[in-house]
This record gives C-alpha cells, sequence and structure tokens, in this order.
C-alpha cells in the first residue's frame, strides 16, 4: 500500500546537495523523484528511489542523517482537474495532506505521478481506491 522515502536532512550550504547526489550516483542509485525544501539553516531532501536500503547504507556511509518515511503513490489522471479528483477524495475521507510532490513516470502523457505525506495512510489508500484511484506499490514504481 505505501512506498518508502527517504528524507536526508542537509546543511544549507554551497556543495552538499551535489555531495549526496555524488554517493547515490557512485552507488549507482536511480532517483525515481525528489523533493527539496529549505530553511536558512537546513535543507531535506526527500528521495523516492529504486533500492531504498543500499540507498539508506550509502547515505550513513557518506555522513549524511536520513530517515525513512511511508508515503503513498498516486496515480493521477494527466488531464485538467486530474489533480484535484484526487485532492476531491482526500478531503472527502478528511485527509489532511501534510506534503506532495510529482515523480517521473513512463513517457505515457496519459498519467502522472504524485507522492503523498498524509496523517492516515491507510484510510487514505481506502478512500482513493473506492473511487478508483490506483495507488502504487514499490516494484510498480520501478518499473515505471
Amino acid at each position: 500500500m505505501s512506498v518508502k522515502q527517504i528524507s536526508v536532512f542537509l546543511e544549507n550550504r554551497p556543495g552538499c546537495l551535489h555531495e549526496m547526489t555524488k554517493a547515490l550516483a557512485e552507488a549507482k542509485i536511480d532517483l525515481r523523484g525528489l523533493s527539496l525544501a529549505e530553511t536558512s539553516d537546513f535543507g531535506i531532501v526527500r528521495l523516492i528511489v529504486d533500492d531504498v536500503l543500499g540507498t539508506a547504507n550509502t547515505l550513513k556511509d557518506a555522513g549524511f542523517v536520513a530517515s525513512m518515511t511511508d508515503v503513498l503513490a498516486v496515480e493521477v489522471p494527466n488531464v485538467p482537474g486530474g489533480l484535484n479528483k484526487v485532492l476531491e477524495i482526500l478531503h472527502g475521507a478528511s485527509v489532511n495532506i501534510e506534503y506532495m510532490y510529482a515523480i517521473l513516470g513512463n513517457k505515457s502523457s496519459e498519467t502522472a505521478y504524485m507522492i503523498f505525506r498524509v496523517d492516515d495512510n491507510e484510510k487514505s489508500a481506502a478512500a482513493l481506491r473506492n473511487e478508483g484511484v490506483k495507488i502504487l506499490e514499490a516494484e510498480e514504481l520501478s518499473a515505471l
């Protein structure tokens, strides 16, 4: 039902993001999705990757602080109002969305993919599935 997301805490200084991505590139980790939020002192990079445990170990070995979080990977119709339909379902189920971001998908222009961090994964997934919205599993993300 959910996908593992890795959150990495980075100093807000020149080169820090490059150091992190270099470590992942050298370990041949494939980034499927990435979001970066920052404050004046630090940033949080949220990653969807092809190898969660390998990524966690690579980051730890490179001296980065990281944590794992369960998130929902949701298929969104790539049409006007497609995202709004998904948000309407979550609103109707009284789900709070903490954050969300788009991820890479296949070359089809018919579908987009979003990562949702919500206050209740099970309730959210059930509400979305009940309305015919596809929730992706980790293996399906790797195949995109």
